[in-house]
This record gives structure tokens, C-alpha cells and sequence, in this order.
């Protein structure tokens, strides 16, 4: 027997409730595998990201729903129509939706739409796009990123500001796009008024706003907004729309405002790899994602449990919050002595080793026990040190 084992990542612990071990055995050179370890067959949760939790029921049974018969690829397929006037629905009429597989592909394709390489990128240090894409922005796009110091995850114009006086000097980098996060990597949320001010200054000087909505059902949840209040009616450009973590199994949607942009997204969406020929198994979970408030459901849930560990969190001694929790992330300096104990019952990261500081994350299927247990496990660890 010979054993496969995936290990956590982001950090250099491997956990053994983290690892998925499959017996497998050689039969005439083919390798077959055998039913997991009966060990490890128990469900777990983790707060270590919104990415690990469960798909959701209503979107598992959206994709067996379309899962009959043979229909057009690429695409062309009514289920793909029917979900693109979902986001009609949500976003406005005057808009372009192509769907891809992930959230980095939706980022780097849509900013590829507004760039040339002798443009540059305005984000902040904290940017998905900049700490966790491997540089695929850089390597696709051929843009220079330039980053923005925050303490809370979010730009202002007075920092932005300082970067735009290269424009039209030849030795510089020429800045085209300010990409901003909604929900942010700290787990707060740009206010509608805040984001209008940042679009209204891109565009007096020619600059496209991009978001990065991978958590914007979260954000948008936080505010008690629609969706298209804080994007289509704020000013943004281009939005990343992300369905995988919100309940969905893969698939996120590059959305565009301005018709010009989209002109030859056709093509960049095929040379990056990203036009999927049976599309109607992207479609039909967005469009369950987008009926009935599913989407605003999932979220709410997901922001309610973020915010009850985070109360139950500020009670535990020695522990500190820090960052406002507006969406379902939860942000604490933790004891060094309690964060390896932990991690030996729950699977989570180290956002700043120096600091101690923690990320958990709550995510749709989050229960209140799941928070109370985990809470209790750090209670106890907090009492036995």
C-alpha cells in the first residue's frame, strides 16, 4: 500500500486532521484508490477560511439540475442566458458578465481588459492581488503594482493622490486602475460614499476603478445594501464577483460597467485559460446563488457568526481584537503559548507572526455551536497555561 497526503499550507505546520490519507494500490501499473481512512471520514471545521467550508445544498442541487441531456459549450446555453439575467437583476441592464473558474483569474483578466504593461495598479499592501496571487498579475498582465500602507485594509484618497503625479512622464509608470477589496483582506467594508469618492477621483484623472468582490455578498450584507449600491451605482468599473466563498463550489463572474472595456474580453478570457466548455455548471449555481437571496442569506449568516466569536473572543484573557469585524472575518492577538495548542484541535493561520496576530474566518455553514466549541477549547487552553 503506498499513502498520498495533502498538507496545509501558509504555514510550516502539517496537521494530521488537516491531511486526507487514501490507500492506494498498484494493479498492473494503474494506481486504484480504496476508501479513505475511516479515521478521518469525520467532518471538520475550521476557521481558517470562508474556501474550506461545504458547498451549499440549493447550489449542489442547481448543478445536478443541468447535469441531463447535451447542450452548447462555451457559453451559449440557455442556463448561462437565464444566469446572466440574474445578475441583470442585481447589478443593472447595462452590464457585461463573463464567468471564469476562480477569483484569481477574475482579478487578473479583468484588470488585463484596462491595462497596457506600461501601466501600474493601485492597491493596497494588504491586496489579494498583490500578497496571494504568485504574481499572476505582474506575470499576465505585465503591470507594475504599486502598493498603498492601511492599518484597516482600506485606501484614501490622500495616499492615492501621491501616485498620480507620474502621469505623462515618460519614465514612469503610467497609473490606470485603482483596485480596491469589498469586503477588505482585514475584514472591513468600504462605505458607499467611500467608495464613490475614490471612483470620482480615478476617473477625473482617467483612471478605471477595479474591485476585488471575492467577499462583496459579505460586504454588502454588513451595510444592508444591494449589490449593485455598492458598485454599479458608486462608480466601479470592473468587479471580481465571487461565488465560492459564499456557498458556491467554483466559478466567479468578471462583471463590467463600461461597455468599451469588455470590447476584446472574449479573447483575453480564452488566451488566459478561463472559457469553460460545459459553462452551464458555472451558470447554474450563480444563478442559485442570485434566487431567492440566497446569496444575502449565506452572508448574513457567515457576517452573525464572525461577530458572536468575536464577542466571545474579547471575554478570553490576554486575547485582543484587531479590527473591526464588518464582515465574517475576526482579526486577534493571541498568546504565542496558546496559538500552537490550538492549532493542534483547529486548523487556522498566522496572519503576523511578530504581532501573534490570528485570522479566523466564519462561513455559511458556521453553526453556533461550532463557535461555542471552538471558543470553549480556547478558554480552556487560556485557564491551563
Amino acid at each position: 500500500m503506498a499513502y498520498t497526503k495533502g498538507e496545509a499550507i501558509k504555514d510550516d505546520v502539517i496537521r494530521e486532521s488537516e491531511i486526507k490519507v487514501f490507500a492506494t494500490e498498484d494493479r498492473g501499473g494503474r494506481k486504484w484508490i480504496n476508501k479513505p481512512n475511516k479515521k478521518l471520514q469525520k467532518p471538520l471545521i475550521s476557521f481558517a477560511s470562508d474556501s474550506n467550508a461545504a458547498v451549499h445544498p440549493n447550489i449542489l442541487s442547481a448543478i445536478n439540475s443541468v447535469n441531463q441531456g447535451h447542450v452548447i459549450s462555451y457559453g451559449d446555453d440557455i442556463f448561462t442566458q437565464s444566469a446572466v439575467k440574474k445578475f441583470e437583476e442585481h447589478f443593472g441592464k447595462d452590464i457585461e458578465v463573463y464567468f471564469v473558474f476562480n477569483g484569481t483569474a477574475a482579478n487578473v483578466l479583468g484588470l488585463s481588459a484596462m491595462v497596457e504593461p506600461f501601466n501600474s495598479v493601485i492597491c493596497s499592501e494588504v491586496a489579494h492581488i498583490d500578497k496571494d496571487e504568485c504574481c499572476a498579475p505582474e506575470r499576465f498582465i505585465g503591470c507594475k503594482l504599486v502598493t498603498i500602507p492601511t492599518k484597516d485594509g482600506k485606501m484614501r484618497i490622500e495616499q492615492i493622490k501621491e501616485h498620480i503625479h507620474s502621469l505623462g512622464n515618460q519614465h514612469r509608470a503610467q497609473p490606470k486602475v485603482i483596485s480596491i477589496t469589498q469586503a477588505t483582506e482585514l475584514g472591513t467594508v468600504y462605505k458607499p460614499e467611500e467608495i464613490k469618492v475614490i471612483a470620482d477621483f480615478a476617473h477625473k484623472n482617467q483612471l478605471f476603478l477595479h474591485m476585488d468582490g471575492a467577499r462583496l455578498s459579505n460586504a454588502a450584507a454588513s451595510l444592508n445594501v444591494k449589490l449593485r449600491q455598492i458598485t454599479a451605482d458608486v462608480g466601479v468599473d470592473v468587479l471580481s464577483f465571487g461565488g465560492t466563498k459564499n456557498g458556491m463550489m467554483f466559478g466567479e463572474a468578471v462583471i463590467f460597467f463600461k461597455r468599451k472595456l469588455p470590447e476584446n474580453f472574449k479573447y483575453i478570457r480564452k488566451q488566459g485559460m478561463q472559457l469553460a466548455s460545459k459553462m452551464r455548471f458555472i451558470s447554474a449555481q450563480f444563478e442559485a446563488l442570485l434566487s431567492n437571496n440566497l446569496w444575502l442569506k449565506n452572508a448574513k449568516h457567515a457576517n452573525e457568526m464572525a461577530r458572536l466569536l468575536a464577542r466571545k473572543i474579547e471575554e478570553v484573557p490576554d486575547t485582543k481584537i484587531t479590527q473591526e469585524v464588518e464582515a465574517n472575518a475576526v482579526f486577534a492577538i493571541v498568546p504565542p503559548k496558546y496559538v500552537s495548542l490550538l492549532r493542534e484541535k483547529y486548523f487556522f493561520y498566522i496572519w503576523n507572526r511578530e504581532k501573534s496576530e490570528v485570522r479566523w474566518m466564519a462561513s455559511f455553514d458556521t453553526t453556533k455551536e461550532d463557535v461555542k466549541k471552538f471558543v470553549n477549547v480556547i478558554e480552556k487552553t487560556a485557564r491551563s497555561i
